[in-house]
């Protein structure tokens, strides 16, 4: 069996230090809840540098234009308008 030759793997990439809390955030939903005051999803905004989190109950259904509404009446108006935000949602 010979040696295979493989390609030299590429530098890696040091993340950047955040400095300013709420400018990253993560948000991703909790799902598939009972059904309380017409509410089954929450869904979690977290922010990167102090991993302080906000919860916000909400429904499956919730469309692009209401999770905005969401952002702005829960968390953007505490802070300012974040530089990242990365959006797990799925399917």
């Amino acid at each position: 069996m010979k040696n295979k030759i493989e390609a030299l793997a590429e530098k890696l990439i040091i993340n950047e230090v955040l400095e300013k809390s709420w400018t990253h955030q993560i948000v991703n939903f909790i799902t598939k809840l009972l059904l309380v005051v017409e509410k089954n999803t929450i869904l979690v905004v977290c922010d990167r540098l102090s991993k302080i989190a906000y919860f916000v109950t909400t429904t499956k259904e919730t469309s692009a234009k209401g999770l905005a509404r969401l952002f702005k009446n829960n968390v953007w108006k505490l802070y300012e308008l974040p530089e990242s935000v990365i959006l797990d949602k799925g399917l």
